[in-house]
């Protein structure tokens, strides 16, 4: 008998964090089946990726650990993919540990440690960070060169 893991997730900038974990949940069991969060969902959930949706849904199913992607499109999904695909384990990271216990009635629930120094909002907050140092720059040079112009003028 196949034994089926569930997971979703919104796997914006694809990273070593979201491949650990992906690789860790296909160790428990034979088939991973991984919903990929729609970008109206995200919406949702106060979230923008920077990756459009069906280009975070087609990375997730390249990996050799996935099974199958599917889109995540609502939160009750989850208890409705728990039976449509009779899977036997859910498992998430341990950011979400708490939220998904009601769960436990169908499935075991797995909540997986995070991969340390790696995380998609720290990702976002730096590339943020660097886009603004890089603007100032910009606008200090800018500043610069039309001090120049006027002197030369």
């Amino acid at each position: 008998m196949t034994k089926t893991v569930l997971t979703y997730g919104t796997f914006d900038l694809f990273h070593i964090g979201h491949l650990n974990i992906l690789k860790r949940l296909k160790e428990k069991g034979d088939r991973l089946i991984v919903g990929v969060s729609t970008d109206e969902f995200n919406a949702i959930k106060g979230k923008k990726p920077v990756v459009p949706f069906e280009q975070r849904l087609e990375i997730v199913q390249a990996i050799k650990y996935v099974d199958l992607a599917i889109p995540e499109e609502n939160w009750e999904q989850k208890r409705t993919d728990i039976k449509k695909y009779d899977a036997k384990v859910f498992g998430i990271g341990e950011d979400w540990k708490g939220k998904f216990d009601d769960l436990g009635d169908e499935v075991e629930v797995v909540y997986l440690p995070r991969t340390s120094g790696i995380s998609t909002t720290e990702m976002k907050r730096v590339l943020s960070e660097f886009d603004e140092r890089h603007v100032t720059s910009l606008k200090n040079t800018l500043d610069t060169l039309s001090q120049i112009v006027k002197e030369l003028s």
